[in-house]
This record gives structure tokens, C-alpha cells and sequence, in this order.
């Protein structure tokens, strides 16, 4: 579990990391470099889980072997399927880190909300409903990490 208190919002735990996959932890189908060595080592501080519709059908090969949950969903209504899931795994104890228009609605209830902005850009729709927004995939796991970063970022 990760603890995170921040001076204005309270003690906030973290239980689970949810990740869009496409434009998030991978570009066009492939996991981006270094992001699967830091998703092993983010399981030691909450349950991992990868959701997509996976367009380029390549999740299943992409993250065998890292032990985290992939959920897919069909590619039709994509963000309520996400939604769905993140409500059942309890939103408010959950990060969830993603890129696009399809990841408003989990934006929207869960405790914290990271957009990154890699290759594919990021939406600006997604960006009005996001607590932080970070240049990199790697920028967003450094500031789950980090207390302090957290802290710093979200303080009143």
C-alpha cells in the first residue's frame, strides 16, 4: 500500500495502480522501454492492473510474465468498461494513470489521477479532469514513488 499525506486533501492509501495501455505504458502496441522493470517493482507497493481494448492485439505477448491483472474490453464504449472496473476495485484507493478521452470517466472517481503525454499525445479533454499531468510514463511512476513528489504537486 502506498500512503501519501498531503496538506489539504488528508491521508490518502493507495491500493491499486490501474494504467491505460495504449499511449500510457505502450506506443503503437509495444511496451514502452523500461516501463515493464517499473511495473515490477510498483507491485511492491499496490496491485497493478492494465486495461485496454487492446487495438493493436498484442497486450496479452506484451505483458506475459510481469504479474499484473489485463483487463480488455471490447473497443465500443471503451471509458464506461473502465470506469466499471475501477469502481470495483475500490476508486478511491486507486491511481489511475492514463492518456486518453476514453480515460475521463475513471479520472473522474478514483483518488488520484495521472495523464501522461507521450508519443500519442495526450487528450486535452482528459487533461481538464486529471489531478497532475506528467511528460512520460517514467515521470508518472517516479512520482507515485515518491511521497514527497506527490505531496508537492497536490498540497493546498
Amino acid at each position: 500500500m502506498l500512503i501519501y499525506d498531503i496538506p489539504g486533501m488528508g491521508e490518502v492509501k493507495i491500493k491499486n495502480i490501474v494504467f491505460d495501455y495504449n499511449g500510457t505504458v505502450a506506443v503503437d502496441g509495444k511496451l514502452i522501454e523500461g516501463v515493464k522493470e517499473s511495473l515490477i517493482e510498483l507491485k511492491n507497493f499496490a496491485d497493478i492492473y492494465i486495461l485496454t481494448a487492446d487495438t493493436y492485439g498484442t497486450v496479452k505477448a506484451q505483458c506475459n510474465n510481469l504479474g499484473v491483472d489485463v483487463k480488455t474490453f471490447p473497443k465500443e464504449n471503451a471509458g464506461i468498461f473502465k470506469k466499471k472496473i475501477v469502481e470495483e476495485l475500490d476508486a478511491k484507493s486507486t491511481i489511475c494513470v492514463g492518456n486518453g478521452v476514453n480515460d475521463v470517466e475513471m479520472f473522474k472517481i478514483c483518488g488520484i489521477s495521472i495523464a501522461t503525454i507521450e508519443e500519442e499525445g495526450c487528450s486535452g479533454k482528459l487533461l481538464m479532469h486529471t489531478d497532475i499531468a506528467v511528460k512520460s510514463i517514467e515521470n508518472a511512476i517516479e512520482l507515485i514513488l515518491s511521497e514527497d513528489r506527490m505531496k508537492a504537486t497536490l498540497r493546498n
